[in-house]
């Protein structure tokens, strides 16, 4: 197991132990911000951005640790709402090579957003991670983030 797989199943582990028995969304997404955040270097921001149930096809910033977010994206712009539209978790090595990227913080380079949907499969939220490095996020990454949520907000909804 690597060290970046060694930290996820650390923090998964812990992440699970504190939410144990906890059914509110936003407090468990702020619990996972936190604990992800700090897990790992070289991370600017670690957070959620929330389907708006008054504007269905727009997320709204939640719960989030770092530098100041975009309060509002729509569904399709950029990594976390292309994210959102497709409902496939997105893996970008540079954004400034993504069509679209919307540039909440000029020091952010590569990002990894997952999809969050509920246990009745509709998407919630999406989980975005950015680096200020380049290649930052990869399959383990994604692997280990595509479970953990899916741990906490279908298996344990």
């Amino acid at each position: 197991m690597s060290g970046k797989a060694e930290t996820y199943a650390r923090v998964t582990k812990e992440i699970l132990s504190v939410l144990e028995g906890e059914r509110n969304d936003i407090a468990r997404m702020a619990t996972i911000s936190c604990l992800l955040h700090e897990a790992f270097e070289d991370r600017i921001w670690t957070g959620f951005y929330i389907v708006d149930p008054e504007k269905p096809k727009e997320l709204v910033v939640g719960p989030y640790q770092g530098t100041l977010g975009c309060l509002r994206i729509p569904f399709g712009k950029g990594v976390c709402g292309t994210a959102a539209a497709e409902l496939v978790t997105q893996v970008v090595e540079d954004v400034h090579d993504f069509p679209g990227h919307i540039a909440c913080d000029s020091r952010s380079v590569s990002e990894i957003v997952v999809p969050v949907r509920n246990d009745k499969g509709a998407l919630i939220a999406v989980l975005d991670i950015d680096s200020d490095k380049p290649a930052m996020f990869d399959a383990t990454d994604k692997d280990a983030l595509e479970h953990l949520v899916e741990q906490i907000f279908v298996v344990t909804a």
